[in-house]
């Protein structure tokens, strides 16, 4: 088949849409292409969608989960439960403090969750808990930008905030993803693929950002990879040495620093998903960005860049200036 009888798949239709919910359609894939894509959007959407996520909370009076609160109906555990249950957003990247006072006798809501301008409550009928009594409960609530799952573990790492509770974090918006694969009719073959993906999120992004973000992603991926890099006898020698003396702790060339991989830097997995999403790899790359070319990447945060910047300097290094 000649390159200019190739028939393209068609752009993405929408078959319906709501705020967290909605099914798209491709048309006019290759035989078992339906499948191929299907499968890797859906594994892009369900790994690779930041969301936010409350990383930690601080009750007035309250040292740990296991306490409890006079008049208030619920146990500490069961009020995080259902505050962990409310979805927000946040209008950048950098980690926003959410506050809740309220007294009672009153059934509580997460619409009653004081917010600055950078954070929106997204289930604002979440229910929280009940207070029976003239009782006033307050509460600080750290919400984070962030990827996947990252638990209560790996946050403690960043974080040292006495009297705060800390908790896993859920980031992913994404409740479900679903394709099916029908055949169709494309000029005189029938056994073309219709692709049609399904997508709920929990409202803090809408299915429609989720499915351009994914197609985003892979085609950022699959471009980063095209072509083949061809090296002599002689430079993989080199490099194998380079290796060597880096493992054995002795001084390396410039250039076999430059390769370094991002996760063998020495950071914290948030920041190395953080990095690699946004296409650095190497500390060579790193080190060709500013720290205000760092503050642009999507989740990077203070921890993040100050962890950054302890690694390099451990290796002689720096962010550009």
């Amino acid at each position: 088949m000649s390159t200019n009888s190739i028939i393209l798949p068609s752009k993405p239709k929408i078959i319906s849409e709501t705020p967290v919910h909605g099914v798209y359609e491709i048309d006019g894939l290759y035989p078992g292409y339906g499948h191929t894509l299907g499968n890797s959007l859906r594994r892009i959407i369900l790994s690779s969608i930041n969301g936010v996520a409350i990383t930690s909370v601080a009750i007035d009076g309250v040292k740990h989960e296991f306490s409890t609160l006079d008049g208030v109906k619920e146990d500490v555990i069961s009020m995080i439960i259902n505050l962990k249950k409310t979805r927000f957003k946040l209008h950048g990247d950098e980690p926003v403090t959410v506050n809740l006072k309220v007294k009672g006798p009153k059934i509580v809501t997460a619409s009653m969750i004081d917010c600055p301008t950078q954070a929106e409550v997204v289930t604002k009928d979440q229910y929280l808990f009940e207070i029976t009594t003239n009782t006033e409960v307050s509460m600080n609530i750290n919400l984070e930008k962030g990827l996947g799952y990252v638990s209560r573990e790996e946050i403690s790492k960043d974080r040292a905030d006495v009297g705060s509770i800390v908790l896993d974090a859920a980031f992913t918006p994404i409740r479900r993803v679903s394709y099916e694969v029908e055949n169709m009719r494309v000029g005189d073959k029938t056994d073309h693929n219709r692709l049609r993906i399904a997508i709920e999120t929990d409202g803090s992004v809408t299915p429609h950002e989720a499915f351009e973000k994914s197609i985003e992603t892979m085609i950022h991926q699959l471009q980063s990879i095209i072509g083949f890099r061809e090296f002599s006898t002689e430079t993989v020698s080199n490099l194998a040495g380079s290796a060597a003396e880096l493992e054995g702790g002795e001084d390396v060339g410039e250039d076999a620093v430059n390769k370094i991989k991002i996760e063998d830097l020495g950071v914290s997995t948030r920041t190395v998903n953080t990095l690699l999403a946004a296409s650095i790899k190497t500390v060579g790359g790193l080190i060709r960005k500013s720290e205000d070319d760092l503050n642009e990447v999507e989740g990077m945060g203070n921890k993040g860049l100050e962890e950054i910047a302890e690694a390099l300097a451990k290796l002689g290094l720096a962010l550009k200036k």
